[in-house]
């Protein structure tokens, strides 16, 4: 029988929406295993100045819980 958790997280990147959901991804399978895949959730940033400083991409990670 499998079992798959989830967890959300918000990646946080000075380049692209797209880095920032890398980054999220790449910190969570520092302590986790059998990661299966991801949804983005939802993408926002921060402004100064009238420009992008950050962008900020939610993701709902997947991975199977072993025994």
């Amino acid at each position: 029988m499998a079992v798959i958790k989830t967890i959300d997280l918000v990646g946080v990147s000075t380049e692209s929406w797209r880095d920032a959901a890398h980054k999220a991804l790449e910190e969570a399978t520092k302590t986790l295993r059998n990661v299966e895949g991801f949804t983005v959730l939802e993408t926002s940033a921060t402004v100064e100045d009238d420009d992008i400083s950050e962008y900020h991409t939610s993701i709902r990670i997947r991975f199977r819980i072993s025994r």
